[in-house]
């Protein structure tokens, strides 16, 4: 299932996207689109039910807003560097094992909302990403394939990032990462049933029309059942608690000089087969 969540900001409605591309109303099924809607296999079937009887109405509104797909969530866990050629590009050795960091969840925004170039930046950088949705409570699992037992769902991400706070102010990666608005998520999130192989995914980032990343998730170091139960060994995951795992090659930073870092007036478009496409204009925050 396409689920999504539409509206103003601070308002939006639950709502589904059937086979026909007609967006239909699920706000009289469920309050919202989240965890623990995730965790309830019960509720999910009776989405389900519904959208095969076509007893859901459809929802009227005319080019409504499309808000991120999912509501309260949890923590946002980020990999770094988990792409081959990624990691090449950069100049950096692949990693032993996954890199961590995280991002805040006041970052998310819709996937078409306007992305703010901070106060100070000059290496302000993109990065589509596949984003993974926790669907189950997940602590010290076993396996790779537990850890794909434990997703609810997918959905695009993108990890703006700037690349000066990040690696040239000191610390950790965390002041490039959390700037207000740098995590565009959505449109939809799609169920885990529809996703078969995470591993088989493309990814492509455009900015001002130019093509500029074109990668599949069978290039990542750490595929993500691997990274599911990796990060499940250090923190317990909950339903409603998403994993970035990361991006393939093309961001500005590993770009020859002079680098093209985003500035205001820009404007980015990303897609992950079958999850759908974002678009952003930056501003000046």
């Amino acid at each position: 299932m396409k689920l999504l969540r539409v509206g103003t900001v601070g308002a939006e409605r639950p709502a589904l996207l059937d086979q026909d591309g007609t967006l239909r109303d699920l706000a009289g099924l469920v309050s919202d689109i989240d965890g623990a809607l995730l965790a309830d296999g019960s509720a999910l079937a009776r989405i389900r039910e519904a959208a095969a009887s076509g007893e859901l109405p459809v929802l009227d509104a005319e080019a409504p807003r499309i808000g991120a797909p999912l509501g309260r969530i949890g923590k946002i866990v980020c990999i770094g560097l988990n792409y081959h050629d990624h990691a090449a590009e950069t100049g950096a050795q692949i990693p032993v094992e996954p890199i961590v960091f995280f991002k805040a969840p006041d970052t998310v925004v819709g996937p078409d909302d306007t992305v703010l170039v901070p106060r100070g930046s000059v290496k302000t950088d993109w990065e589509v990403e596949l984003a993974v949705v926790i669907g189950r409570t997940a602590r010290y699992l076993d396996s790779a394939e537990d850890g794909l037992a434990h997703v609810g769902g997918y959905a695009v991400a993108h990890d703006v990032s700037e690349r000066e706070f990040q690696i040239e102010r000191g610390g950790t990666w965390d002041k490039g990462k959390n700037c207000e608005t740098f995590n565009p998520l959505g449109p939809w999130l799609v169920t885990a049933d529809e996703v078969p192989d995470p591993q088989a995914l493309g990814l492509k980032l455009w900015v001002n029309g130019e093509l500029k990343q074109s990668g599949t998730t069978a290039d990542q170091i750490f595929p993500v059942g691997e990274v599911v139960r990796y990060v499940s060994q250090f923190m317990t995951l909950y339903p409603g608690d998403i994993i970035n795992t990361g991006t393939p090659a093309g961001v500005a930073m590993g770009q020859p000089e002079p680098k093209p870092y985003l500035r205001s007036g820009d404007v980015v478009e990303l897609e992950v087969e079958g999850l759908g496409r974002q678009r952003q204009e930056l501003k000046d925050a």
